[in-house]
């Protein structure tokens, strides 16, 4: 049944359904793509909609836009869930839509959660949207440049709607107040400032989730003149504890876990803490973090602090002895010391050349002198013949480039080079000090 259609009773239908603006000048937030001048709203004043992705977070509104685009621009709203709706069913949105045309009428179908639609659903659709029958409003809060085919992603403009700001969601919260045909005006109840601040800062950025948390809060209203006050006690039992979930499939967990990384990467142990707490207590596995810690210490910090991947490994093993709770603060003890850390990205990048030049020379051979032999045959064949035990060397170190240990037959090329921070620059030090020893060897100057 179409939502927008149902005929709910004023009375029963919940407050977040009565309270949905049903005109584009009662929507509130997303200025960006409603606000003078922009896109939705031009497209609402010239009466024509194009096909369209609303991607975002619950209860931002994408759903209250749809049926506003569809009022205010005239034409006939088909809505479809993906979760429910079949091929059979898309066919029956074309044949009403054939119909309305027939008779001058255009038609909007609402497809929400449209990342839901498998390939030949999204097959069946695509014709009727190149062709101008459907104008497509999909809804969706995952990615669709992941979920959405390519063909009907290029016939449909992508609109990000952004989680509701605090003053935004305070402004719903009111409307719902004093509204007294939809909403709860009838009932004269008082709200301190500082309550409805409390229930905006609980919906995460939700309007939807506000409206509720508001309409349960009212029902522990208690008589104050001739209203009603919500006291602040209760909203301890409505709101409880409130962690940030989130999908752990979704987009926020990646982004977060690519916040983490990026903090940890900008010497910003503060922002990096903050992304972890959201992350941990959003649901997410500490070790998830642990092994991008680990994956950091490598690729970000590298030998600039060799004492890095050691203690995260530490951190690591803490967590799994310790359990959850104890073993998080090791978890911040890494982090923050891998933040604070002088950084370098030289193995990372000497680790890249080395794959590219084994690609580029998948059959080079280990010379000779490098070769084990372990028999009296390969003996013969000169493996191990002209090694130079290290040991035995001046200052420990085979001085001259026939002891290089470079493959053979590959052109020769400088894969690490140290930087100038933290313990590299010491590494950079001694390796300038032994090319030294090579060129004299090379010149017949010995070590």
């Amino acid at each position: 049944m179409d939502l927008f259609s149902q005929q709910q009773s004023q009375d029963s239908a919940p407050l977040a359904f009565r309270m949905r603006p049903r005109r584009l000048a009662d929507y509130v937030g997303q200025d960006a793509l409603v606000g003078p001048g922009k896109p939705l709203r031009r497209m609402v004043e010239m009466a024509t909609v194009r096909s369209m992705i609303l991607w975002g977070p619950p209860g931002v509104g994408k759903t209250t836009l749809a049926e506003i685009l569809a009022n205010e621009s005239g034409a006939e709203l088909e809505q479809l869930s993906a979760v429910m709706a079949g091929v059979k069913d898309i066919r029956a949105a074309v044949e009403r839509a054939r119909l309305a045309q027939s008779q001058g009428r255009s038609t909007l179908l609402f497809l929400d959660e449209i990342h839901r639609l498998n390939k030949s659903q999204q097959d069946a659709l695509l014709p009727h949207v190149e062709s101008g029958l459907l104008t497509l409003i999909g809804a969706t809060t995952e990615n669709p440049s992941f979920e959405v085919n390519s063909a009907l992603l290029s016939r449909a403009r992508v609109y990000v709607l952004k989680p509701l700001g605090e003053d935004e969601l305070l402004q719903v919260l009111q409307q719902a107040l004093s509204d007294r045909e939809r909403g709860l005006g009838s009932r004269e109840i008082h709200v301190e400032d500082d309550v409805l601040t409390t229930l905006a800062r609980a919906s995460s950025g939700d309007a939807r989730r506000a409206l509720g948390l508001l309409e349960t809060a009212c029902d522990f209203t208690i008589p104050e003149g001739e209203g009603e006050r919500l006291p602040r006690e209760a909203l301890e039992e409505i709101i409880g504890h409130r962690a940030s979930a989130f999908d752990k499939q979704g987009d926020h967990y990646y982004d977060l876990l690519s916040a983490i990384h990026k903090s940890v990467r900008s010497s910003r142990p503060d922002a990096a803490l903050v992304y972890i707490a959201q992350f941990v207590q959003g649901g997410g596995d500490p070790l998830d973090v642990v092994r991008r810690l680990a994956a950091i210490a490598s690729e970000d910090v590298g030998n600039a602090d060799p004492r890095a991947l050691p203690l995260v490994m530490a951190a690591w093993d803490a967590f799994l002895r310790l359990g959850d709770y104890e073993g998080q603060r090791a978890i911040a003890h890494a982090a923050i010391h891998l933040a604070v850390a002088p950084k370098s990205n030289t193995i990372d990048r000497a680790w890249k050349q080395a794959k590219a030049a084994v690609a580029e020379h998948p059959d080079l051979e280990v010379p000779t002198y490098l070769r084990n032999a372990p028999t009296k045959l390969m003996a013969s064949l000169g493996h191990g013949e002209g090694y130079r035990y290290a040991h035995n060397e001046p200052h420990g170190y085979p001085a001259g480039s026939s002891h290089d240990c470079w493959p053979a037959g590959v052109p020769r090329v400088d894969l690490y080079v140290p930087s100038e921070y933290g313990q590299e620059a010491r590494f950079k030090q001694i390796m300038d000090w032994r090319a030294e020893l090579d060129d004299q060897a090379d010149e017949g100057g010995g070590a």
